[in-house]
């Protein structure tokens, strides 16, 4: 039995968490519920954004460099999430407003 919390409970628990302590966080896309996949838009307020894609690697959550490793522009960022949401309309996107670009969910981003 799957023991993982439904993906809207995991997504906005660690969004009130964020805005708690000041980082702004928004949601841009509901998914799937129960049990969608999750994309982190990473805005670090200079012009630069990550996006960063959640897979499963050895059943351990780790986030993987969607756009690569060095931050685009917003536009780049935005084409490769239109792509991915035709791909997979079950979706979750969350923004994170952090200027040191830290992803604020657990796992390490490969």
């Amino acid at each position: 039995m799957d023991d993982r919390l439904p993906t809207d409970l995991w997504v906005m628990g660690h969004i009130r968490a964020a805005n708690s302590q000041g980082v702004p966080m928004m949601l841009l896309r509901k998914g799937d519920p129960a049990r969608g996949t999750v994309l982190l838009k990473i805005n670090r307020l200079d012009g630069g954004f990550t996006v960063l894609a959640q897979v499963r690697h050895d059943e351990r959550l780790v986030w993987s460099r969607a756009t690569g490793a060095e931050p685009v522009d917003e536009g780049v960022a935005d084409a490769y999430i239109a792509r991915q949401v035709k791909y997979d309309p079950d979706l979750w996107v969350v923004e994170v407003e952090d200027r040191h670009g830290r992803p604020w969910f657990e796992g390490p981003v490969l």
